[in-house]
């Protein structure tokens, strides 16, 4: 039988997790502020439920607006894991779903295609983000999927982004630790086990529900104007975090970093990734397909046979958009 939690308990352990790792302690002193106000005034019931950690995360929203930090249910206790175990499965997880890499394509035109359910580290996912990169590398054009894009390690993340610039001087991030820091700084990588794409146009692809770590790589690659974001607002959760047991059957998702860009001096936390190209995410590949068809047929540097099998296809998407 689970033990029964009893709500105080679990707003003591929230509060002190808050305190003492919570990434802005301004916010963590407003959200124990509301809590505390709230336990005492009887808002919560006294024991735990699905329906009592939920509250507890529209509470805590409402004072931080962080997207990342709220209260997850688990309906067996034996599903409520420590950190190790955790990320054992997540690895195991990502390792059963070729590292994120749901799909590679060569679409007509010469246009490449990589369609991503997750950035993970680079240290697990770099032989398979190389060797898809080496799937695209001859083509014009290269559209990155990121509509179900849910996360990913900032470390893969400026991985995979390396393969977008020439070399390894261009800074692509800043993750602060912790309430004060350090301040670890991403950099695209000198050597690559794989082929650069250069010169050549780059879409991605976002929807509503693109969060975190693909919020990331979109993000910095519009700052750098490396690539056209196509598609919807993202999600807006900028916060790198991690997962703490509070009792049997809840975990605290709890930001402990923070992304700051070195070209916008900011992140997407709140407000999301906006489109430079907004459509709905159901659209966007078309969009983008043909967004890459008139580049291509464009280029003068193309061979002519090149530029007219593009603009056919442009014609064709014309006469039938679902194509």
């Amino acid at each position: 039988m689970n033990t029964i939690v009893e709500t105080p308990l679990l707003v003591e352990s929230l509060v002190k997790r808050l305190s003492e790792r919570y990434v802005f302690p301004d916010r963590s002193a407003r959200a124990t502020r509301l809590l505390l106000a709230r336990l005492e005034q009887g808002a919560y019931e006294p024991t735990v439920s699905p329906e009592l950690c939920e509250r507890i995360s529209a509470d805590l929203f409402e004072v931080t607006n962080d997207k990342h930090l709220r209260l997850l249910w688990h309906e067996s206790a034996e599903t409520s894991r420590d950190e190790a175990q955790l990320i054992a499965e997540l690895h195991e997880t990502f390792r059963l779903n070729n590292q994120g890499v749901r799909r590679v394509e060569r679409l007509p035109g010469n246009i490449g295609l990589i369609e991503l359910t997750v950035i993970p580290e680079a240290s697990t996912a770099g032989p398979t983000l190389a060797a898809t990169m080496q799937l695209v590398q001859h083509t014009y054009a290269l559209i990155l999927d990121l509509r179900s894009t849910l996360g990913g390690s900032p470390d893969g993340v400026a991985f995979l982004a390396s393969f977008l610039f020439a070399n390894g001087d261009v800074h692509l991030n800043d993750i602060v630790e912790g309430p004060r820091g350090p301040t670890r700084q991403y950099w695209t990588s000198a050597y690559l086990p794989g082929p650069r794409y250069l010169d050549r146009p780059v879409y991605v692809l976002t929807s509503a529900s693109t969060f975190s770590g693909g919020e990331s790589l979109a993000y910095d690659l519009q700052a750098l104007g490396r690539a056209i974001i196509v598609g919807e607002t993202t999600r807006g959760g900028a916060h790198p975090s991690e997962v703490v047991s509070l009792a049997e059957q809840i975990e605290l998702r709890l930001p402990v970093a923070r992304a700051i860009n070195p070209v916008t001096g900011t992140n997407w936390e709140s407000v999301g990734v906006a489109p430079d190209l907004p459509a709905q995410a159901a659209d966007a590949l078309d969009v983008a397909r043909r967004a890459a068809l008139e580049t291509i047929a464009d280029d003068a540097a193309l061979p002519s046979a090149t530029r007219e099998e593009a603009r056919l296809l442009l014609d064709s998407l014309r006469d039938h958009p679902a194509v």
